[in-house]
């Protein structure tokens, strides 16, 4: 072999040894031996001349697509079941609000975008020329007609006026001449000139206009009353300015949930470098503009010392639509979110999830029309459940449509969790996903640099396998990429 074989070799060796312990940091104790025994062909619990166990590492939690499919049920006007059969539970109707136009980019509509006019409202001038009438050729007034600017006397067969785009055309107006397309000789009468293309008439022969031509006719793009948007349309910056021309402004539209961020622990410095068993807190940063990129409005984020009394004086007082909790959801000796909830009466709607990494993550009903999403501590893991559970909350709070699925190749082959769902960070170069390295749950160095999360099934995916992507707002380009 020779030494840069031997280099590659070890290089390759070094890499899949990064990505086995980045994949390990995701595992409990049960779930690593039950990997490895599947790698070695041995069955847990299963010894010589003994009858294979049917003992199985112990799971928590609730399927991923189910948990995703609960949190978007707990959005949506009517009933919200849990993930075990539990009780069904009701939640208020949204009310739309009237919300100026430059307040509603990334909103949904409530009512349908109807006509309030035509359009245009008057015929106007396509082109910068000449209104003419009749034939040419033709006496140029010498006022122009400008937009903006009210009607004007009506040409008389035979009379043409310099005419600006947008400009409402005078009455008897039977064509506009373009400003390339017309000529005028020594006595200022204009003429049909020869366009490059020789589609005008040629020079010393009598010249016709179509009639109508380069004319936006009243009501050619809608008559007032008609149809424009459904309910339901997310509202963009075309559609700002449809409504706008259109005569409004205001539209009804969906409020944006509101959303608390609770950012628990003893642990996290604000400022400054780790030291003395501080860590920076990354999630404080991180949650809110992504909240924001999916529609929320973030009212506040607190910070919450590890104290169960100050938990429950922190959720009870929330009067959000959604309350997000970053760490506790384990059970640790300070881990409060599990005992709070119990002590308020929530309704634990999944508690749970059977995914990498951030399966603690839970869902709850803590109020008629209020909902918490406790997110893992871990900074990817707190991604994972963002995504799972409250994108799809938020969705449907604010009645936003829900994104077409779609699957990519994925270049390398991922290991998979023996029964959970993974959720990997994923860079896309054309028509192929790169899964990247460091997407332990402890890890941001991976999303950070990633396009998409691709849903990787148990067991793991082979080289070039279609997995499902979850966009990231920022990659998406869309409409969500409204940080602030």
């Amino acid at each position: 072999m020779t030494a840069p074989d031997a280099r590659a070799d070890k290089d390759a060796e070094s890499a899949r040894k990064t990505e086995d312990a980045e994949d390990a940091d995701d595992l409990d104790v049960e779930e690593a031996l039950a990997l490895v025994n599947e790698a070695s062909g041995r069955t847990p619990g299963r010894t010589p001349g003994h009858a294979p166990s049917v003992h199985r590492p112990r799971r928590h939690g609730v399927p991923w697509t189910d948990a995703r499919a609960i949190a978007e049920r707990a959005g949506r006007n009517g009933t919200a079941r849990n993930g075990t059969g539990g009780r069904a539970a009701h939640r208020a109707r949204v009310t739309p609000v009237s919300v100026p136009l430059d307040a509603a980019l990334g909103l949904t509509l409530a009512a349908p975008l109807m006509a309030l006019t035509d359009l245009p409202s008057f015929d106007t001038s396509a082109m910068d020329g000449w209104a003419v009438s009749g034939p040419g050729p033709w006496t140029v007034r010498e006022e122009g007609v400008l937009a903006g600017h009210a009607a004007h006397t009506p040409l008389t067969d035979g009379e043409a006026a310099r005419i600006a785009t947008g400009a409402r055309v005078p009455p008897e107006t039977t064509a506009v001449l373009r400003s390339e397309h017309g000529r005028t000789d020594a006595k200022g009468r204009l003429h049909a000139a020869a366009s490059r293309s020789g589609g005008a008439a040629q020079a010393g022969h009598a010249a016709t206009v179509a009639h109508g031509q380069d004319i936006r006719p009243r009501g050619q793009e809608c008559r007032s009353g008609d149809q424009l948007l459904s309910a339901g349309t997310l509202v963009t910056p075309a559609v700002l300015g449809l409504a706008a021309a259109a005569g409004y402004d205001t539209l009804s539209a969906f409020p944006r949930p509101r959303v608390e961020v609770l950012v628990l622990g003893d642990e996290l410095l604000t400022a400054g470098l780790p030291h003395d068993g501080l860590i920076r807190d990354a999630l404080g940063p991180m949650l809110p503009p992504w909240l924001r990129a999916l529609g929320a409005e973030v009212t506040a984020v607190r910070r919450v010392r590890d104290d169960a009394h100050t938990l429950y004086e922190a959720i009870t007082k929330s009067d959000a639509d959604l309350v997000v909790t970053t760490g506790g959801t384990a059970a640790g000796p300070v881990d409060h979110v599990h005992p709070t909830l119990s002590r308020i009466g929530a309704e634990l709607l999944v508690d749970g999830v059977e995914v990498r990494p951030g399966h603690p993550m839970l869902l709850a009903r803590t109020k008629e029309n209020q909902h918490l999403v406790g997110l893992p501590g871990n900074p990817l893991a707190a991604v994972s459940g963002l995504l799972t559970l409250a994108e799809p909350l938020l969705r449907t709070l604010a009645a936003r449509p829900a994104p077409e699925p779609y699957t990519m190749p994925l270049r390398d082959a991922v290991h998979g969790h023996p029964h959970d769902t993974r959720l990997i960070p994923v860079a896309l170069r054309g028509d192929i996903a790169l899964p990247l390295h460091y997407n332990g749950p402890a890890m941001l160095r991976g999303i950070a640099a990633a396009d998409a999360l691709a849903v990787v099934p148990p067991g793991g995916t082979r080289p070039r396998q279609e997995a499902e992507l979850l966009d990231l707002p920022w990659a998406s380009g869309g409409i969500g990429v409204c940080f602030t």
